[in-house]
């Protein structure tokens, strides 16, 4: 499959089956997100691969909107980096998100984008401390966000290059 194809494909995908994510695939997961590129090539990014459905439950409730399909989840992937290492972590871990959702819509894993920096949870709490919290992790480290991974319950549709709106494009 092409790149364009992959991208074409991705959908964000909130429902998952019991089944499980072969670990060849979630090995491939977690692999292009330590391929990705960050600025001066610090590397801040970390990952918790989480599979205990006690530590799943306790994050669909980080956030008091948006994060419930984790839950359901077969696995969720916590990034979070180490702000005293680079001042672009928020970059540096988006990008490792965003190559690991494109990694598992390649493999026709269910994935979703939870975002967790400036969230908070219903008790009004930042979403990033109730996840350091969770996982006793020290202050430095900054939680962009977690992506869970599933197999899909029902496949979206591909988007289409025709829903381009081109206009929002200058050439100069």
């Amino acid at each position: 499959m092409s790149l364009i194809e992959t991208i074409l494909k991705r959908r964000s995908v909130r429902t998952y089956t019991d089944d499980e994510i072969p670990e060849e695939k979630l090995e491939k997961i977690v692999q292009a997100g330590l391929l990705a590129p960050t600025s001066r090539n610090r590397k801040p990014c970390e990952f918790y691969v989480v599979k205990d459905k006690e530590i799943l439950e306790k994050l669909a409730k980080s956030k008091s909107a948006g994060s419930s399909m984790l839950e359901n989840a077969n696995t969720a992937i916590v990034v979070f980096a180490d702000s005293e290492k680079a001042d672009t972590w928020i970059e540096d871990s988006s990008i490792a998100l965003a190559y690991m959702d494109l990694m598992a819509n390649e493999l026709d894993i269910g994935s979703c984008w939870c975002q967790s920096h400036l969230r908070y949870s219903a008790e009004n709490e930042k979403s990033e401390d109730v996840i350091r919290k969770i996982f006793s992790m020290d202050e430095k480290y900054r939680v962009v966000g977690i992506l869970s991974l599933g197999i899909a319950e029902n496949k979206p549709e591909s988007h289409n290059l025709s829903e381009i709106d081109e206009r929002k494009v200058s050439y100069f």
